[in-house]
């Protein structure tokens, strides 16, 4: 009888409590899909719709909204009655809570992702080291063409960020040049 020993990692269960990228990807689509009024807005009309907001500072937001509760005839003029007016300010203070708690939860996505590029990173680097130094063995040499092609794509990748091209010279002498 021969027994074989499996050298194949099991892989662990993941917690299922754990969200996988491709689950939170999915919740946020579906939590898009379900707030109204969800609006992408380009850079340029971001920056105009904050530069008019800049203009009217939440005070001077709420002593108007007052004016609308002194007299119908102004509720009336702008179309909206008091408590519409008053329903909507109050859903804007509650949508500023929840893009200060996704803005939250950004920072602390991407600060999780770039943890493990740097952890990946770091890995890579000890990896090349390590199988730099195992290649210079003969008995080793199923790493040299490995090493050998990052060396290589770290060349290019140093080669890239340096070909910046020389700036332009231009003659600063207010002497004309004679014509023959």
């Amino acid at each position: 009888m021969s027994t074989t020993v499996n050298n194949t990692p099991v892989p662990s269960n993941p917690d299922p409590a754990k969200l996988t990228p491709e689950a939170v990807v999915a919740q946020l689509r579906a939590i898009g899909s379900q707030i109204d009024d969800l609006t992408p807005l380009s850079k340029e009309q971001r920056a105009l719709l904050k530069k008019r907001l800049r203009r009217q500072p939440r005070t001077i937001v709420e002593a108007s909204i007052n004016v609308i509760g002194v007299l119908d005839n102004v509720s009336q003029a702008i179309g909206e009655p008091l408590d519409e007016v008053r329903q909507l300010q109050d859903e804007s203070l509650r949508w500023d809570a929840a893009v200060e708690e996704a803005r939250a939860f950004l920072n602390g996505l991407e600060g999780a992702a770039l943890i493990r590029r740097q952890r990946l990173g770091l890995l890579a680097m000890q990896a090349y080291t390590i199988g730099s130094q195992l290649a210079r063995d003969p008995a080793r040499a199923v790493l040299v063409p490995h090493v050998e092609e990052v060396k290589r794509l770290k060349g290019v990748a140093r080669r890239k960020k340096s070909q910046t091209p020389p700036a332009p010279t231009h003659e600063t002498s207010t002497i004309p040049k004679n014509v023959e």
